[in-house]
């Protein structure tokens, strides 16, 4: 595409006043970088994995809620992360997490293996202990 012609549609970057790097062509035909405010096929795309992941937050804030998960479960959520990448974090095997997302060995967990937790979440210890779903 041609730098001219790169994409100022209104999206999600431009409301934030973020601009994307994009390569296009220039008048001679070379490649050259332009910024672009957003496109819509990409704000699309955007908006549709936000709602996505803002449904799996709410899910697991239920979850807590009705005593079927731990908080573990609903900050790993809120903070865009998978079971691989909290391990990465806690620095333990995905098994051992998966038993901490049970509210009954969660209760049970020393305040050392939950400041892992914590930390990970950018969180302090009791407010990840105190959380309530509400």
């Amino acid at each position: 595409m041609k730098k001219n012609e790169v994409p100022q549609d209104e999206g999600n970057l431009s409301k934030s006043n973020m601009k994307e790097l994009v390569y296009a062509t220039d008048e001679n035909g070379n490649y050259t970088t332009a910024l672009s405010s957003g496109w819509e096929p990409k704000t699309i795309a955007l908006s549709n994995s936000l709602e996505d992941i803002n449904e799996r937050i709410e899910e697991a804030k239920q979850r807590v809620k009705e005593g079927n998960a731990s908080p573990i479960v609903y900050f790993m959520e809120l903070n865009k992360m998978d079971m691989n990448v909290l391990a990465g974090y806690v620095g333990m095997w995905k098994w051992r997490i998966k038993k901490h997302f049970k509210p009954k060995v969660f209760v049970g967990l020393s305040d050392r293996v939950l400041q892992r937790y914590a930390d990970a979440f950018n969180i302090s210890l009791s407010e990840l202990k105190k959380f309530k779903a509400e």
